[in-house]
């Protein structure tokens, strides 16, 4: 049966007071957080370096970059065109003969309705050269987790499972395509330095803090070896975030005001007004303490900035710290600027990259009727319920 819009519209006329309540003290926590900022943007250089020298604990970020009160902290970008044109001659200035690329994945979880458990893994990924000749590539690949990888330890769900298959698979495909990046562009003619990868989502695993060792610490130690191969063999790598939540900015301001924790202001809310397209906060090295303890040598190599590439709150970027030791950082964040225009507000390498990995419903279809039939013809055990039968009848 169809969702029914007068309930909706009911349920949320008798709670409309719960929703008042939460706008009002957000309103509240965001007047003292952007009042922290003003007063900490003002502070002199010296005195700034001289409170974060003397600050031994988790501060949550530590600057790299200058700011002026005269831009109330932000580096503008100044960037603004008569029309669609336009911005195109500048994202080929930034983007010309640079070859961009990223991973994305997909899965299908076991389903109650097959008598043994099994699940299916994709990751697709997009490299484009930005080249006159329109170079590009796309492809996919897929692995099926068998009930040896899903129930041989039962303490934990086995999506764990699946989700760090998935997130192994793609992270091992950007490590490969970095180590080989270099000599690939060489024996194509192409400029090693101009490349960029993408990772979708944050290089500082907090969700990983929250698992069991034996789950932690694959997670950990393929991000880091990540960031080492991107500074080992000097490949730009940045983690785009699209939706952040991360309070990394709001910790500074706490620790510096003695404010009280909250979870309604966030950096990317705390931000958002001071910021027209194109423009970034300064870089900052994420200092959250959590797992990046676990980091080893990368403890502190993460540096992060929030730049507003749509209507909505700023994308956060992470950056290993190398690039900003050689120089290099305004070079990518313009690379990356230039791929959201593409993208009408978001990367295009990513976007693409999510679209060649994500298997539809019709995918989910072939990937059980070819199951069912190389199980009939192996000889195997495996039964369907009844329920999914008979929805195979229906539709």
């Amino acid at each position: 049966m169809a969702i029914k819009p007068s309930q909706i519209q009911r349920a949320l006329d008798q709670k409309r007071a719960d929703f008042a309540s939460f706008d009002e003290s957000t309103s509240s926590y965001l007047m003292q957080y952007r009042a922290a900022w003003d007063q900490w943007v003002k502070l002199t250089p010296a005195s700034r370096a001289d409170w974060v020298r003397s600050q031994s604990r988790d501060i949550g970020a530590r600057p790299l970059e200058p700011m002026s009160p005269q831009s109330k902290g932000i580096i503008r970008s100044n960037l603004a065109w008569d029309n669609r044109e336009q911005s195109l001659q500048w994202v080929s200035e930034h983007l010309a003969n640079v070859t961009t690329f990223a991973v994305d994945g997909s899965q299908v979880f076991p389903q109650k309705d097959f008598s043994i458990p099994i699940a299916l893994v994709q990751i697709g990924w997009f490299e484009n050269h930005h080249c006159n000749e329109g170079r590009y590539e796309k492809d996919i690949l897929l692995d099926v987790m068998t009930p040896k990888d899903l129930v041989a330890d039962r303490s934990q769900p086995m999506d764990r499972w699946i989700n760090m298959r998935r997130f192994s698979m793609e992270v091992q495909k950007l490590t490969g395509y970095i180590k080989s990046a270099k000599d690939r562009a060489l024996a194509e003619g192409r400029d090693p330095e101009k490349c960029l990868v993408f990772f979708d989502g944050s290089l500082v695993l907090t969700f990983a803090s929250m698992l069991d060792e034996n789950l932690r610490a694959p997670y950990v130690q393929q991000v880091t070896a990540l960031l080492h191969a991107s500074k080992k063999y000097e490949v730009p790598l940045v983690g785009y975030v699209d939706t952040a939540q991360s309070n990394d900015i709001t910790t500074l301001l706490r620790t510096t005001k003695d404010l009280e924790t909250t979870r309604a202001v966030h950096d990317a809310k705390l931000m958002n007004r001071l910021m027209d397209w194109g423009d970034r906060t300064p870089l900052m090295i994420c200092d959250r303490g959590g797992i990046l303890t676990e980091y080893g040598n990368q403890s502190d190599q993460i540096a992060f900035t929030y730049l507003k590439t749509n209507a909505n709150y700023p994308a956060r970027l992470e950056l290993p710290r190398w690039l900003w030791d050689t120089g290099r950082a305004e070079t990518v964040i313009n690379q990356v600027r230039a791929e959201v225009i593409v993208g009408n507000g978001y990367p295009y390498a990513i976007e693409t990259a999510d679209q060649t990995a994500v298997l539809q419903s019709r995918d989910r279809q072939i990937f059980y009727r070819i199951l069912q039939d190389w199980a009939k013809q192996e000889n195997l055990q495996l039964r369907l319920s009844q329920k999914m039968m008979s929805k195979a009848r229906r539709r």
